[in-house]
């Protein structure tokens, strides 16, 4: 964290290893989320937010990320705040758009929070799959946005180890007090070889500073395949996932194109309406270049995949 955002945290008070980023989500939202409480989304939404806000007895308050390019509309979310709200969650680089938050958004993130005591979740866990010599804004580097968020990353995402299930949270030292009483009597604490052996592997830093190249190599690969079909690639400047529009293949609703893909064409993808609550599709659909516990890294697989979806 030094070495990237310029920033410290006390290693006895303020980072806390977990059983993976979901796990540090829930305890997170479990920590400070009461029934009643209202917590702002941006959507599309990563599925184990609201879920996890729900099952607390919060409300989660959607704001729509503006599509085609997904930016967030802060004077909409300024216009969803109230007395009620207790968190916003934001997810950047962005499952599943493949969008980044700039230092203006956090800027104005910080304005809009500002003398409240709203917490800001930040969903960071693919800080270092950026592209096109992209820097990845984080809260962790933004002085007063830091005194109020809870971030989450994973060494599961950054190593490609997602079974290991070990993620790790950074909050101030007040944060991280409330965020322990849960994280105490929920998982109390990560097993210690994976721990052990990460922390081994993390002495070479090229392991995960070279990932944005690794996965911009897969993105060029993949979008080049799909270069000649009939899909309209939307841009992609992190993540290992790929948005594209196929108005220009079928008028089939998106979860109903996905299972036709999957059964015509033996290509798998996810319908993007299923990460927004009310269903909104705009016949968009997300292809995985480079995932881990998947095949999906090798270019093989890539290529066959390319070779198929030029045939519709």
């Amino acid at each position: 964290m030094r070495a990237l955002y310029g920033t410290d945290y006390d290693v006895e008070d303020e980072i806390t290893v977990t059983a993976g980023a979901t796990q540090a989500i829930f305890t997170a939202i479990a920590a400070f989320v009461r029934a009643g409480d209202e917590v702002v989304v941006l959507e599309p939404v990563y599925d184990s937010y609201v879920p996890a806000i729900e099952t607390l007895g919060g409300r989660a308050v959607f704001a729509s990320l503006r599509f085609p390019d997904y930016r967030p509309d802060w004077d909409q979310v300024r216009s969803l705040l109230g007395p009620r709200t207790r968190m916003i969650i934001i997810n950047s680089p962005h499952n599943p758009t493949g969008s980044l938050l700039r230092g203006d958004d956090l800027d104005r993130l910080a304005e809009l929070t500002r003398g409240s005591d709203i917490v800001v979740l930040a969903d960071e866990v693919y800080e270092h799959i950026v592209f096109d010599g992209r820097q990845h804004a984080s809260v962790a580097a933004h002085g007063e946005l830091a005194a109020r968020s809870i971030v989450v990353s994973s060494f599961g995402k950054t190593y490609h180890i997602t079974g290991w299930k070990v993620g790790y949270v950074l909050a101030a030292r007040e944060l991280m007090a409330e965020f322990r009483k849960v994280h105490q009597f929920n998982v109390f604490t990560v097993n210690a070889p994976c721990q052990y052996g990460i922390a081994e592997y993390m002495q070479d830093a090229s392991r995960h500073l070279g990932l944005a190249r690794f996965y911009q190599a897969k993105r060029e690969f993949f979008r080049e395949q799909l270069a000649a079909s009939r899909f309209e690639l939307l841009p992609c400047h992190g993540t290992y996932f790929q948005l594209a529009r196929y108005a220009a293949i079928s008028d089939l609703p998106d979860g109903e194109f996905a299972c036709w893909l999957t059964r015509e064409a033996g290509v798998a993808a996810i319908p993007v309406s299923v990460f927004r609550h009310d269903g909104a599709d705009d016949r968009v659909v997300r292809f995985c270049f480079a995932k881990r516990f998947c095949f999906a890294k090798q270019e093989a697989t890539l290529a066959a995949a390319g070779e198929r979806l030029r045939r519709l």
